[in-house]
């Protein structure tokens, strides 16, 4: 199994940050295989979702709606409605899996692969690439 490690800057906002290209490169040079994701945070996650119609910003205020930014959290350090970031990762798992086949993603048309960070205490982020082959 190869992998590597990649840091990502997320800023000071919730963002949905595409790591398609990235991801990509990493299983150009593969065969057939298993890209695995994983994220070592415990207030972030992986999806696979359209980006650049939208999409991201929706995921973005469903979870808004889902896990509102208030003081109802029992985790509360840091910004207010810091706890939800915490609870997040049970509805955005921190990994994903995507076949590769001859060097290349297996993804649906409009699929990208994206980390969702809503912890806008942590501007970095690191995110574990690991290749399986097949």
């Amino acid at each position: 199994m190869r992998s590597l490690t990649k840091s990502y800057r997320t800023g000071d906002q919730e963002v949905v940050l595409d790591l398609t290209r990235d991801c990509a490169a990493f299983v150009a040079d593969e065969g057939d295989g298993l890209l695995h994701l994983f994220v070592p945070h415990a207030t972030a996650g992986i999806a696979i979702l359209e980006t650049g119609a939208g999409s991201d910003d929706d995921l973005l205020a469903a979870l808004a709606d889902l896990l509102p930014a208030d003081d109802r959290w029992r985790h509360r350090h840091g910004s207010p409605g810091h706890g939800r970031s915490h609870v997040m990762p049970a509805l955005v798992p921190p990994y994903a899996s995507v076949p590769v086949l001859r060097g290349r993603l297996a993804l649906g048309t409009w699929q990208s692969i994206c980390l969702v960070d809503l912890n806008v205490d942590n501007a970095e982020r690191e995110v574990r690439l690991s290749f399986l082959a097949g």
